[in-house]
């Protein structure tokens, strides 16, 4: 049977979410055809890549499918203003009652986002002369960036615009030159107090639940992953993650997500930043 380049991206975007959940739409394309590259190994046509998709479909190398076609787009403060919600109103809160704080990154990609976090709470202990313990839980589909992330090893560039102003980099990373064909880089390393912050764990946000007890957690953040589901898998997914949000505990999304059934339960704060207030009926 003769298959045309339809029909490997056909099965693709089936076998992916029948594995993720995540949806590619039309406009993903250009990004599948880039990324078959990965997958063809000895494929010679269309109908050697069907046949391994096929093998793909029955549990053969589904993480390195997953690997190859999830999306990882993340820098250190992304949409700086939850950071800074998250030192000026939050922790505040845990530091006058001397409480800890568990925090959940479920969609922490490389790693910059839980540290980021880790780095907020940091700054807040200095500038409320306090000792908030915090364990952040991160996780993601992506086997590949969960070692990036445990790694915490990224390139650095003094121009780069990626820490906010209230954050010394040098208070928190190892510097270090690394020579490469281009020349030197500079690389940067996580400090062990930091990374002791987090634990990283691979999850599907597509599960039929999740492993974590009802309202384990303070804070969660899910930034710029739900825009990869239909609007049906959205809504499932955020009543997942409200059922482990604490009464009082705060949620941010993406610049383009919203709480959509959830917003009669919830206080909007800021922007794209949410506080449950009562549990879902």
């Amino acid at each position: 049977m003769a298959y045309t380049t339809q029909d490997v991206h056909d099965k693709i975007k089936k076998l992916l979410y029948s594995l993720t959940g995540i949806t590619l739409t039309e406009n993903k394309d250009i990004m599948i055809s880039n990324r078959i590259d990965k997958l063809k190994r000895n494929c010679n046509n269309y109908g050697d890549i069907m046949e391994l998709l096929d093998s793909i479909e029955k549990g053969s190398n589904v993480t390195e499918f997953i690997n190859t076609f999830t999306t990882n787009k993340t820098h250190f403060f992304r949409e700086e203003f939850h950071f800074e919600d998250l030192r000026d109103r939050v922790l505040p809160f845990f530091a006058k009652k001397q409480e800890n704080i568990s925090i959940w990154c479920s969609a922490s990609s490389t790693g910059e986002e839980p540290y980021s976090i880790a780095m907020t709470i940091s700054e807040a202990n200095k500038m409320l002369s306090s000792n908030i313990k915090a364990n952040i839980i991160a996780t993601d589909i992506d086997t590949n960036v969960l070692q990036y992330g445990a790694d915490g090893i990224y390139r650095y560039s003094k121009s780069s615009k990626e820490f906010p102003d209230w954050i010394r980099p040098q208070n928190y990373f190892k510097r270090r030159i690394q020579k490469s064909l281009s020349g030197e880089e500079v690389l940067i390393k996580v400090n062990d107090d930091l990374k002791r912050m987090i634990t990283f764990h691979i999850m599907n946000l597509n599960n039929d639940s999740y492993p974590f007890s009802n309202n384990q957690f303070d804070v969660i953040f899910c930034r710029n992953v739900l825009i990869y589901f239909s609007v049906e898998d959205q809504n499932d997914i955020l009543k997942k993650l409200f059922r482990y949000l604490k009464i009082g505990g705060t949620l941010y999304l993406g610049h383009s997500e919203n709480p959509q059934d959830l917003i009669h339960y919830v206080k909007r704060v800021g922007q794209n930043i949410f506080v449950k207030e009562n549990e879902l009926c």
